[in-house]
């Protein structure tokens, strides 16, 4: 079946010399994956690797058999060329960690259109604005209103948080976060991406970076460890 759709390109692994294996989340059909042959031949620019770095926006033409194998890319094109991600180290960094946070988070080959306009949208403006260090914060938690776990707030004056059951309580017990956490943890619910005075410092970014991705593991079955959480600890 031939198919067009635009896609956030979520990895690329190299496969073999010359191929490569990448998955998208694309806006119509979910979540796939393209065998892409040859892409770092010199003669096969239409579907060169370049194409296929984390988090870039594309319009795709493929051919989906929809059989649980490898899909193929036929034709494609930068839906948003983006203008700073790739260029600036701290905005490149950041947009690495997101895709592998999406990839482990995303599962479903079946659209999700909200999800698909959030990330979109969240993207461009991450590009065309100055460099926010909360912008990964303030995508993961956002991020799970569309995967379904958004945290229950509506307690305001419990001391503890459950990630368990994605809401603050006053009874403390071992899979809650502890005080300190969790008025940290209520910071997120606050971040602005528009007001640039800084409520977080490097210390709490850190964190709460860990206690996001604890709150992941906790709601998304099989969610992997971040392997470049590493590279955030050395920015912030």
């Amino acid at each position: 079946m031939q198919v067009k759709t635009e896609a956030i390109v979520l990895s690329a692994l190299r496969y073999q010399e010359k191929s490569l294996i990448v998955k998208c989340f694309t806006q119509h059909f979910g979540l796939k994956t393209y065998f892409v042959r040859n892409a770092f031949s010199a003669k096969n620019k239409g579907l060169n690797s370049a194409y296929f770095q984390p988090l870039n926006q594309l319009y795709i033409d493929a051919t989906h058999k929809n059989k649980g194998s490898l899909e193929y890319i036929n034709e494609l094109k930068l839906a948003y060329p983006y203008q700073t991600i790739s260029l600036e180290f701290y905005k490149n960094s950041v947009s690495i960690f997101i895709a592998e946070v999406l990839s482990h988070s995303i599962k479903e080959e079946q659209p999700n259109n909200d999800l698909f306009l959030f990330l979109k949208t969240a993207l461009v403006w991450f590009d065309e604005h100055s460099f926010s260090p909360d912008f990964h914060l303030w995508i993961l938690i956002n991020l799970t209103k569309y995967l379904g776990f958004y945290p229950d707030d509506s307690d305001k004056g419990s001391l503890y948080f459950n990630p368990h059951e994605g809401s603050f309580t006053v009874h403390y017990t071992p899979n809650c976060f502890n005080e300190e956490e969790t008025i940290l943890f209520r910071k997120l619910f606050d971040l602005s991406l528009i007001d640039k005075k800084a409520v977080l410092t490097n210390t709490q970014r850190r964190l709460l970076l860990k206690l996001l991705l604890a709150y992941y593991e906790t709601h998304i079955v099989g969610f992997k460890q971040i392997k470049s959480i590493e590279i955030l600890s050395e920015l912030f």
